[in-house]
């Protein structure tokens, strides 16, 4: 480009060159490589040896909202169901700060130690105005997410706890299905979360910590009463009294519970994730708990009730999907809502309009096609 401010009449005035624009992308990443697209078949297979980069990209579909990919996921899980069940489920939860993700590298370890092979499950909260999350729990497990017989996957809770719950139920068969015969999941921390998690593991452990004050305050009595097993972390150094201490207010509050299903009385203990002291206790616990459910026969009663319960929960979880995608309900939403926000309908009587809308329109279209 010419610049006038250069000819002979504007002598003393002169302008350079600009510089070229540097291109925004690294040329050497230009060429991106092209993720292979495997079969349902070839998904399995690669699965059932224990492929971890295959059941990673099965997992991802799972995650997907995208149509096709649910289809090609149902699938894989039909398909790896018979190859699942043989692990044992752990849900762990706790308090934000609770030290859940160093507890969890310190378990993983112990249980590497003894020939098992570990699955870990996060649910990563997710943010409600950007939809993103962080998925940091990789790099707070630094030990585990170097070991080969383990595998870490963060899920991003996307608002919807309820969907992520129902998609790690769905993963769980996966990685049982590929070898792991233990399976961590991990809790966005005390909420809705801990009873759909319930739902889906064998036993439910709750970390709790010391000197926070009044310890049986930090946490609602429901997630209590859900608890198999409670565990007071951070034991170690001038807090090992206190520690002490909360587990005896534990202990206390746990008589005044009502009698678990499963017969078995909930322990407390104590226990330092950082400095990995009386790990090996908690796990003579989760031993001692599976070997006293499978003697009752509550073990495999749970998890009958637990396969039942989400049938129910895909049930509602389909309805929902197919009212929210009619065409006429999609259309007439936006119309009804803005009837509420001016007050000319009540909230009730518009679900009520919408829904038989809905029902008429289903009604409608099986007496067209029959």
């Amino acid at each position: 480009m010419k610049h006038p401010e250069n000819d002979e009449l504007y002598k003393g005035l002169k302008v350079n060159k600009g510089v070229a624009d540097v291109p925004t992308v690294n040329p050497y990443l230009q060429k991106r490589i092209q993720r292979k697209n495997y079969t349902p078949a070839e998904y399995v297979e690669g699965i059932l040896k224990g492929n971890i980069t295959i059941l990673s990209q099965a997992v991802t579909l799972i995650e997907s909202a995208r149509m096709e990919h649910q289809q090609v996921a149902q699938e894989i899980i039909e398909k790896c169901l018979p190859h699942a069940g043989k692990s044992v489920r752990i849900g762990i939860t706790g308090v934000p700060g609770a030290g859940k993700s160093t507890s969890i590298d310190a378990f993983g370890i112990h249980l590497l130690e003894q020939g098992r092979k570990l699955a870990v499950l996060a649910i990563d909260p997710s943010s409600e105005r950007s939809k993103g999350s962080i998925l940091g729990d990789k790099t707070r497990m630094e030990d585990l997410s170097r070991e080969k017989n383990a595998f870490i996957r963060p899920s991003p809770s996307a608002g919807s706890l309820g969907g992520v719950a129902r998609k790690t139920r769905e993963t769980i068969v996966l990685c049982e299905a590929a070898g792991f015969d233990t399976i961590f999941v991990e809790t966005v921390g005390v909420g809705q979360s801990e009873t759909a998690v319930h739902s889906m593991v064998d036993f439910f452990l709750l970390i709790q910590l010391a000197g926070t004050g009044d310890e049986l305050q930090g946490i609602k009595r429901g997630i209590m009463e859900m608890a198999d097993g409670i565990i007071i972390n951070k034991a170690d150094g001038d807090n090992i009294d206190k520690a002490n201490l909360a587990a005896a207010q534990f202990r206390n509050a746990l008589h005044l519970f009502p009698p678990t299903d499963s017969g078995w009385i909930p322990k407390v203990l104590t226990y330092s994730g950082y400095y990995k002291l009386r790990i090996n206790e908690i796990w003579d616990m989760v031993d001692e708990y599976m070997t006293f459910t499978k003697a009752n026969g509550f073990f495999e009663w749970k998890r009958k009730e637990q396969s039942k319960y989400w049938m129910y929960e895909s049930i509602n979880d389909t309805l929902k999907d197919v009212f929210y995608h009619n065409p006429l309900i999609e259309s007439r939403l936006k119309s009804t809502e803005m009837k509420v926000l001016n007050n000319e309908l009540s909230s009730f009587m518009a679900a009520k309009e919408i829904i038989d809308l809905f029902l008429q329109n289903i009604s409608g279209g099986e007496r067209g096609g029959s």
